[in-house]
């Protein structure tokens, strides 16, 4: 135990070195190192991550990332929590309990928690709050079109940063005058380059060619006007990747219009919550785009488009790609290649045949049909 804890401490104190760039999800060599060896003291080998199945058809999605990887014998041991505010079961106990987990495991799979509409003295939903206390800066979505499915624009290859602790979801709104609501939007030198050295990390880690900043610096000329110059300032530390800046509504319009264009794009909370949303519906929607989120010290995983698509609950109709996705990116997180590989191809290997298709990919089958099918091709060979 006291050789886990050094090795624990070490994980801790090199990432700490390390935060500005806050790259333990991208760069994990010297960390995922230590932390492997930590887990492989454990007699089962087993690699523990928090799991949060969330709202809507969350914990369908988990059943079918638990059954895949059962099927695949992935050597990760979930330790699940549930936190729901439309189900009664969010306090500050089960938040503390959720938080104490994802801080000792790391790493984290969650499905959507559902923020209610309804004003009950806390304007901090959890799942913000969540974000918040792990200081889950950084939002990362690739969107990429799938082989085999056909959509509006095909071949896409684009990533969306979002920074995601601050701007219009600060939380801090009021009435000053009987009818009239202040809501303030925060934007600190700190985090605005931060969350743009991250962008362009990313985009040297993975051989990106070009960022564009999006912003509404024109209206908000302080507020967007100081994330702006900090996008600017950060990309001249980088001659190598081309920089540009686009008005927001315009990335909207040429998203739709000509979404080749980009490359890795990265804003501020609110545009980001937009542009995530709208550029999964480029590729297929909210069941096939898989997202993470990523402080200096922890990994979250989780889908792209945060729907918790409550119509669909209990009907087994949910498309599990994009959590399965998300959980593969995990697991290449966590080092594991091999296991990782095998989950994405074979996600991928059952949409490009094409004949296991859920409903909102225009096919009749069902979240068990896209199961089984997924495991089917986990081992082709019969291996």
């Amino acid at each position: 135990m006291a050789a886990l804890n050094g090795v624990r401490w070490l994980t801790r104190a090199v990432v700490a070195v390390r935060s500005p760039g806050a790259w333990r999800g991208l760069s994990i060599s010297v960390t995922a190192n230590a932390a492997s060896q930590a887990q492989d003291m454990k007699v089962e080998g087993a690699f523990p991550v928090t799991m949060l199945p969330g709202d809507g058809v969350g914990p369908e999605l988990m059943h079918a990332v638990k059954e895949v990887f059962k099927a695949a014998s992935v050597p990760v041991e979930f330790q699940e929590h549930h936190l729901s505010e439309v189900q009664n079961m969010a306090s500050e106990e089960k938040l503390e309990q959720v938080l104490n987990s994802m801080k000792e495991n790391k790493v984290a799979i969650i499905g959507k928690i559902h923020t209610p509409m309804e004003y009950k003295g806390e304007l901090a939903s959890y799942d913000m709050r969540l974000r918040r206390k792990l200081d889950l800066f950084a939002n990362v979505v690739h969107v990429k079109s799938l082989p085999g499915y056909m959509t509006r624009h095909n071949n896409l290859d684009l990533v969306i940063i979002r920074e995601q602790t601050e701007g219009e979801y600060s939380s801090l709104e009021h009435e000053s005058a009987r009818g009239v609501i202040e809501c303030l939007k925060i934007v600190t030198r700190t985090k605005s380059q931060r969350i743009a050295k991250f962008a362009f990390d990313y985009a040297t880690k993975k051989g990106r060619s070009k960022v564009t900043a999006v912003h509404k610096a024109n209206i908000m000329k302080l507020g967007d006007g100081l994330f702006l110059q900090c996008c600017e300032e950060v990309a001249e530390l980088y001659p190598k990747i081309k920089f540009e800046t686009m008005i927001i509504d315009n990335c909207c319009m040429q998203l739709v219009q000509n979404p080749y264009q980009f490359d890795v794009l990265v804003m501020p909370n609110l545009y980001g919550n937009i542009i995530d949303n709208l550029a999964a519906g480029l590729v297929g929607g909210a069941g096939v785009v898989p997202g993470e989120s990523y402080s200096a010290e922890y990994a979250v995983f989780e889908t792209g488009a945060r729907h918790p698509f409550a119509q669909a609950v209990g009907r087994n109709i949910a498309n599990p790609t994009a959590m399965l996705l998300s959980a593969s990116n995990m697991l290449r997180h966590l080092n594991l290649e091999y296991h990782s590989s095998t989950i994405a191809d074979a996600v991928k290997k059952v949409i490009k045949v094409g004949k296991v298709r859920t409903r909102d990919m225009g096919g009749y089958s069902t979240t068990t049909d896209f199961i089984k099918s997924v495991i089917g091709h986990l081992h082709p060979h019969g291996v």
